[in-house]
């Protein structure tokens, strides 16, 4: 379908990129369960290395109990001080936080005696844990000498700052020190509001919040109080700490304003124009990036700032604002091209249109905007029937554009087309490709079912229960320091979230690995709206250097698993099995509709991990008979989640497709798409669903569900597997 050269080129990157990805995750496929969602699991074996507690970490104490108390008291295999961490060491100290957590102070204590020695890199926390131990004793001249000694021996360590917090509450002079030493601390934050209680004029303290607090419960709040009481006698780079404050919060009205009075830079400035303009401030968005033009005429950000502005302005100075952007931003010239030949055709200039059409596909054919036109011009000739020439466009495409946006679902629809003009072996090696090039795509799971992979098509995956494997030893952050990728792969996950508070310094422009960090530390404590978005939009990074950073962490397992996670494995398997449900599917749908945040709430009220309605809840429950819930409770929420998505499916007779839109759209708009449109086609009904907002829904759930499968599925990993290698071997010279 492709030119042989390109053809191989492709194959072969998609090969160095999705093999490694998936190794490891077959490795771990091979130690195998029985039952779905099983955690891959070693042997216990006293001889075994140093990752033998990391594996561990996902069982909850009392199951990694025993087996740690087995490691805690195994004789370290050599003396060599520069060794790796004993799994002694590591079982000592995991099992020293359980007993803590459970209230035996005195088998902890016992555990982390001497243990600094033998765990360096940990050892200010060992100290930390000794004190807290002392404390839940109730032994307080013990806990304060620990605290002390924490102090003493650790004093620039960011776990001071528990101790400043804990002796503080005596000595109000330690309260000082943490807040000038550690201003990132989460404690510092915390006595920074209990001041701010008790006297909240004290504007330094709210600029403390508002830079390091932005998870603090009433962050806005705080911000609004910060700017009405104290503006006038505000730095410009505090108001750029506001602003960015306000837009982390999607605040962005408030956010331009406050953008308006920061130093004055292109970003700043093109961020007040949009923010203006995203709080529905026409007039004063066009004076903003009048006022961004004129100021930076030649940053990257006025190019993007002419085609915005060109879209709040009559169509003669558009295009006039076009024309300039094209001339002088190459980097934006062809979504002002594209932009220009819309125009042009609302205009009736045909030619000057299709003259700048061509213009696009010519002088800027490997763009994204180029790859847009091509997809919308095949989507035009399959609507009129004439499917070669949707397939010529199509596979154009791929061939133009094989990292665009629509690219995946442009290779499906070529196998789509060639299927059904015959040319079968066409449409074959059009689903390999899309399955080898765009693995992660929605796509790629129809190329998947068209090829006859025991995936589940719409018609059959509700009854399917898929083994799902789950990597017992957790991926490794990309940043950080030891003591926090330390602490992250032993699930302490509190500890490790306020570590990186203190090392996570730029969170205005982070880096790959900073910002893929902050999406794990943001999951580990169950952010995983924020902590999922953190990670998922990496994707958008458009800097050469960024990019290329991007493209290397996604080979990496911990990338997919990082994206993918399983929370409330155990209570999602429960209903989905009550229900007779592929619980993959479920946890799919989850993840599209919460991001697993139990109390969210939708601005028409939808709650909780499934999103429930509270009338659509109080009819599942009149029917089962349920007499209390709370749709914020996570039991009761999946419980009657899955009873309603049990009922769309027996609505629709199991397709998933239907029960699934059905779940997003209601029965009625469904009902009205099976009348209007031909459902012969399970993927031309896909395209037609006339809301944006369900068309999206539907492949993205099936989507998510998709991932789940390639990245814990043993069998579909080894299909992927054998895919690959396959097209490596046809790929040789």
């Amino acid at each position: 379908m492709l030119k042989q050269r390109k053809t191989k080129l492709s194959i072969l990157i998609s090969v160095s990129v999705c093999v490694m990805a998936i190794g490891s995750l077959v490795t771990a496929a091979k130690w195998m369960g029985v039952g779905p969602f099983q955690k891959a699991q070693q042997p216990l074996d006293a001889a075994n290395s140093a990752s033998s507690v990391k594996m561990l970490v996902s069982l909850s104490p009392q199951e990694r109990s025993a087996k740690l108390v087995e490691l805690a008291t195994l004789q370290p295999a050599s003396t060599n001080a520069e060794q790796e961490i004993s799994p002694q060491s590591r079982a000592r100290y995991l099992l020293a936080s359980d007993l803590i957590q459970q209230g035996d102070a005195t088998k902890a204590l016992k555990l982390l005696d001497n243990l600094e020695q033998q765990y360096p890199i940990l050892a200010s926390h060992i100290a930390q844990k000794r004190a807290q131990a002392y404390e839940l004793s109730g032994d307080n001249d013990k806990a304060k000498k620990a605290w002390e000694e924490l102090l003493k021996n650790y004093p620039t360590d960011p776990v001071a700052a528990e101790a400043l917090y804990v002796l503080g509450k005596s000595k109000p002079e330690y309260w000082q020190q943490a807040i000038t030493e550690f201003p990132a601390h989460p404690r510092s934050v915390e006595i920074a509001l209990k001041k701010l209680k008790e006297n909240p004029n004290q504007p330094q303290l709210m600029l403390l919040v508002a830079k390091h607090g932005h998870y603090v419960k009433d962050y806005g709040t705080l911000l609004e109080q910060l700017v009405q009481q104290n503006g006038a006698s505000l730095k410009p780079e505090d108001w750029e700490e506001i602003a960015f404050g306000y837009w982390e919060k999607q605040d962005y009205g408030k956010g331009a304003i406050a953008y308006g009075k920061a130093p004055r830079t292109a970003k700043s400035l093109y961020r007040k124009a949009r923010g203006l303009w995203l709080d529905g401030k026409i007039p004063e968005s066009k004076i903003a990036y009048q006022e961004l033009i004129a100021a930076f005429p030649d940053s990257e950000d006025t190019g993007l700032g002419l085609i915005r502005l060109s879209r709040l302005n009559e169509p003669k100075d558009a295009i006039v604002l076009l024309d300039r952007a094209i001339s002088k931003f190459p980097n934006y010239a062809p979504e002002a091209l594209l932009d220009k030949s819309k125009l042009l055709d609302k205009a009736g200039s045909a030619k000057s249109a299709s003259d700048t059409r061509k213009l696009l596909l010519t002088k800027y054919s490997n763009s994204d905007k180029a790859s847009e036109l091509r997809w919308a011009i095949a989507q035009q000739y399959a609507k009129a029937g004439d499917l070669k020439s949707a397939w010529q466009w199509a596979r154009e495409l791929t061939t133009n554009n094989p990292d665009s946006e629509q690219a995946a679902e442009a290779a499906f629809w070529v196998g789509k087309w060639a299927q059904q003009l015959g040319r079968d072996q066409d449409a074959k090696t059009s689903f390999e490709y899309t399955v080898l090039r765009y693995p992660e795509s929605y796509f790629a799971w129809r190329s998947a079912v068209l090829l006859g992979w025991p995936v589940g098509d719409f018609t059959t995956v509700r009854d399917l229960s898929p083994k799902v494997v789950q990597q017992p030893q957790r991926p490794e952050p990309t940043a950080g320091s030891p003591a926090l990728k330390e602490l992250y792969q032993l699930g302490q996950d509190r500890d490790a979230w306020t570590q990186w508070q203190t090392e996570f310094t730029n969170r205005i422009e982070p880096s790959i690995s900073e910002q893929f960090t902050d999406g794990l530390m943001r999951i580990a404590v169950g952010d995983n709206l924020d902590g999922l978005w953190m990670i998922g939009s990496l994707r958008q990074r458009e800097k050469p250097d960024d990019r290329t950073e991007y493209l290397a962490l996604r080979q990496q397992p911990a990338y997919w698993q990082a994206l993918y996670p399983f929370p409330y494995l155990e209570t999602i398997v429960k209903w989905s099995q009550e229900r007779k449900m592929n619980s993959v599917l479920v946890t799919a749908l989850i993840r599209q509709e919460s991001r697993f945040m139990p109390g969210i709430k939708s601005a028409v009220g939808a709650t909780g991990l499934m999103q429930v309605m509270p009338e659509t809840a109080a009819w599942v429950a009149e029917k089962i008979n349920l007499k209390k819930y709370s749709l914020e409770n996570i039991d009761d929420n999946i419980k009657l989640g899955t009873w309603y998505l049990d009922h769309t499916h027996d609505e629709y007779k199991n397709n998933s497709m239907l029960a699934v839109a059905s779940y997003n759209a209601g029965p009625n708009a469904v009902a009205d798409w099976l009348k209007r449109f031909d459902f012969s086609d399970p993927d031309a009904f896909a395209q037609k669903i006339p809301f944006p907002e369900t068309k999206g829904y539907v492949k993205s759930v099936f989507e998510n569900y998709w991932n789940y499968l390639r990245i814990y599925n043993p069998e579909v990993n080894q299909l992927m597997t054998e895919h690959y290698a396959a097209a490596q071997k046809k790929a040789k010279p």
